[in-house]
C-alpha cells in the first residue's frame, strides 16, 4: 500500500506542476492526502493560502464550503474539489432563508458566521470566523452591539464565555463528529494517561461540560488547554509534556505525530472521524487534476456579498485571545 501511495503521490505532484496547481489539505483529511499537499492547515490558514497563491489552479482537499471560500477569494483561479460528496453536517444546520428569518427577529444585530457555512449564508453575514479567531472577531465588534453567532452552539458558548458578553445569541447547530466527544471519553482517557496534557477543540460537545466542571472545581485544570486546531499543532512544541490527549477529529493526529515524532498522542475518542473529509482519496485528487474536475464556482452576486465577511475573517486573528475567565482558571482560551 505504501508503494502504491508513493506512486500516486509522485504522479499527483507531476500533474500539479504541469497545471501550475497548489494542493491544499485540511488537518482532518486522510494521512496520505495530507502528505501530498503543498499546505496542510485549518480553515483560516487554508483560506489565507487560497487568497495569496500565485497558482492557476487550487485543488482543495477539504469540504465544499472551503472550496467555495477559496473560489470567492480567488475568482480568477480554477478551484477544484476532488469529490462533490464532501459536505459538512454543521454547515447543513442553517440555510440563507433561516438566517434571514433569524435576522428579522433581531433587527440591527451583527451576524458572525463560523466558516463552516455555505456561501449563501456568508452572503447574509457581517463577519466570518474560525475557531482560531472567533474570540478576536467578536472582540472587534462594539461591546453594546447585539450579535447573532452561528451555526456551532459549542463554539458559540465558548466565545460567549471567554468574551463575557451577554448579548450573543447562538444558533443551535452542531458538528456530528465533535458532538460525539463527550465527558465520558475525556474522563476515561485522562484516567488512562494521568500525565498527559489535555487539548480540546472549542467545537467539541464536551467543551461546555468540561469548562463548567473546571469552573466548579470538579476537574483539575492543570494540563487542560482549549485550543483551535492550529493551537493544537503548536502546543506540543511549547510544552515539556511528552503525552497529549487530543479532543477533535482524529485526522489531526497524523500531523501531530509527524511534527513531533518523539511525543505520544491519544485520541479522546478514536471514532471521532469525519466521513465527509475522508471521501477524498489520492485517486480522486489525481483525477481532479487530470480532468480539471470538479470546479467550484459561486454566483457573482452571492460572492460579492460574501467576500466582505470572508475578508474580515482572513484579516483578523492569529494571536492569542485576550486573557479571560478561563485563562485565570488555568485554561488556555485558544487562538
Amino acid at each position: 500500500m505504501a508503494d502504491a501511495y508513493a506512486e500516486l503521490q509522485a504522479e499527483i505532484r507531476r500533474v500539479a506542476r504541469e497545471r501550475n496547481a497548489v494542493i491544499l489539505a485540511h488537518n482532518y483529511e486522510r494521512p496520505e492526502v495530507q502528505d501530498v499537499a503543498d499546505v496542510v492547515g485549518d480553515s483560516l490558514g487554508l483560506s489565507r493560502e487560497a487568497a495569496k497563491t500565485t497558482a492557476d489552479v487550487i485543488v482543495f482537499c477539504g469540504v465544499h464550503f472551503m472550496a467555495e471560500t477559496a473560489a470567492i477569494l480567488s475568482p480568477a483561479k480554477s478551484v477544484l474539489l476532488p469529490d462533490l460528496a464532501a459536505g459538512c453536517s454543521l454547515a447543513s444546520t442553517i440555510d440563507a432563508a433561516q438566517l434571514r428569518d433569524w435576522k428579522a427577529e433581531h433587527p440591527g444585530a451583527v451576524v458572525v458566521s463560523y466558516v463552516n457555512t455555505t456561501a449563501e449564508v456568508k452572503a447574509e453575514s457581517d463577519y466570518c470566523c474560525t475557531s482560531g479567531n472567533a474570540v478576536e472577531v467578536v472582540n472587534a465588534i462594539p461591546a453594546d452591539q447585539e450579535i447573532l453567532f452561528l451555526p456551532d452552539m459549542f463554539l458559540g458558548a465558548h466565545v460567549r464565555r471567554i468574551t463575557g458578553r451577554k448579548n450573543i445569541h447562538v444558533w443551535m447547530g452542531e458538528c456530528h463528529v465533535h458532538a460525539g466527544i463527550d465527558p465520558e471519553n475525556i474522563r476515561l482517557q485522562r484516567s488512562l494517561h494521568p500525565g498527559a496534557e489535555f487539548l480540546i477543540h472549542p467545537e467539541c460537545g464536551c467543551a461546555t461540560s468540561v469548562v463548567e466542571a473546571i469552573s466548579a472545581g470538579d476537574v483539575d485544570p492543570d494540563g487542560a488547554h482549549i485550543l483551535s486546531t492550529e493551537g493544537m499543532i503548536n502546543r506540543p512544541g511549547q510544552s515539556s509534556a511528552n503525552e497529549f490527549i487530543v479532543a477533535t477529529e482524529v485526522g489531526i493526529l497524523h500531523r501531530l505525530r509527524r511534527a513531533y515524532p518523539d511525543k505520544t498522542f491519544y485520541a479522546a475518542n478514536e471514532r471521532a472521524s469525519c466521513a465527509y473529509m475522508k471521501v477524498t482519496t489520492l485517486p480522486k485528487v489525481l483525477a481532479s487534476l487530470q480532468l480539471m474536475q470538479h470546479r467550484i464556482t459561486v454566483p457573482d452576486d452571492i460572492a460579492a456579498r460574501a467576500r466582505l465577511a470572508i475578508e474580515r475573517m482572513v484579516s483578523i486573528g492569529g494571536s492569542p485571545a485576550p486573557a479571560g475567565t478561563l485563562a485565570s482558571e488555568g485554561v488556555d482560551p485558544g487562538e
